[in-house]
């Protein structure tokens, strides 16, 4: 199937899950929902699986099915996007790992949702741009690797059952990446971040204190060679939220636009046309393998995705006019709005990206 056909076609979500989302959208975001139940939803939709060969347990297909299965949960929650990206990059880290073992061992949990996976790997994506050093750091003691550091902000740290991928730096030798569990003595999990919005999405700040990382736990021994390898899933998967946004919001703003706003109804088709044209760049990108070699063009796919959902959401606004400015009726926008904001900030964030870019102009062309 061509790009373009699998833009036209996007694999729609089952109606017992988007139904859900629909249900739960508004309470994932403000916490009233609890955040427990999110995984376990999204898991047993299969949508954990999506991308993952069949041999290995999964559903098959490419890892741009994976990419528009995040898209069409973010279309009705970012919240549930939000925490199906952090899982399905985490599996995916798994599945480009050379440590078997490691992966044969999580992975049935992992795509069941009765483990929670999460990628951890934010601050080495900023390290792999020389914008900030690791924050995990490993020591020998008596034969043994002992891991301290810490992270402020990591996605899907559900119950007391999740795996978190770390960059480890150790000294001369080259950094790691290491996977811990939390019930491994000296890892902790902080109560939830007190946010403004995708609140039930159990993120929170871990601290890892003398804690043993065996062989068995290396997803692999060379960050710097691989990180570039996986950081295409990483971003590309990250996309997937905004593309959903975006693409709500703009339906939501096309269904608005009624008598006497008939002028969006231009300014909606140019933007509904430029995110056609990010997400086949993008597609085409992950299915050719462009961007292992040229990280400069998903990074602008990336900002450019992120410049949308803030005009998409800003159109829903106009569209709806001062009835999304009033407490029930705008609740739904108001939401999105919310949701939108978080965009930009993901790590990497646009101003890290741009930041990136504008070191290195020589790979911008």
């Amino acid at each position: 199937m061509s790009t373009l056909e699998h833009l036209a076609r996007p694999p729609r979500l089952a109606s017992d899950v988007s139904g859900w989302l629909d249900q739960a959208a508004d309470g994932l975001d403000t916490g009233r929902e609890p955040a427990a139940g999110v995984l376990p939803a999204l898991s047993r939709a299969g949508l954990a699986a999506i991308g993952v060969p069949r041999e290995l347990g999964g559903a098959g297909g490419h890892l741009t099915d994976a990419v528009a299965a995040i898209a069409d949960v973010s279309e009705r929650s970012l919240s549930a996007g939000f925490v199906l990206w952090g899982h399905r990059t985490y599996i995916e880290y798994l599945l480009q790992s050379p440590n078997a073992a490691l992966r044969n061992r999580l992975l049935p949990g992992l795509l069941a949702g009765t483990v929670a996976g999460a990628t951890g790997l934010s601050n080495a994506m900023k390290h792999l741009e020389g914008l900030e050093e690791l924050s995990f750091e490993a020591r020998s003691e008596a034969g043994r690797r002992l891991v301290s550091g810490k992270l402020p902000w990591v996605t899907n740290l559900r119950g007391d059952d999740f795996h978190v991928a770390v960059a480890v730096a150790q000294g001369d030798a080259p950094p790691f990446i290491g996977s811990l569990w939390s019930q491994t003595p000296g890892v902790a999990r902080s109560a939830d971040l007190d946010l403004i919005a995708l609140r039930s999405t159990n993120t929170a700040a871990i601290t890892v204190s003398n804690t043993e990382l065996t062989p068995q736990d290396v997803i692999h021994p060379d960050a710097r060679a691989w990180l570039p390898q996986v950081r295409p899933a990483f971003l590309g998967l990250q996309c997937g939220m905004s593309i959903g946004l975006a693409r709500r919001a703009l339906a939501e703003a096309r269904t608005a636009s009624g008598a006497g706003r008939s002028v969006l109804a231009e300014p909606i088709s140019d933007l509904s046309n430029a995110l056609l044209h990010q997400e086949r760049a993008l597609l085409d990108g992950l299915q050719l393998g462009v961007f292992e070699t040229n990280a400069a063009a998903l990074f602008r796919i990336r900002i450019a995705l992120a410049d949308l959902v803030s005009e998409a959401v800003g159109l829903e606004l106009q569209a709806s006019g001062g009835r999304a400015y009033l407490s029930a009726p705008g609740q739904h926008f108001a939401r999105r709005w919310r949701e939108s904001a978080f965009i930009p900030v993901i790590t990497p964030s646009i101003v890290q990206l741009k930041t990136a870019l504008a070191r290195h102009p020589a790979v911008q062309a």
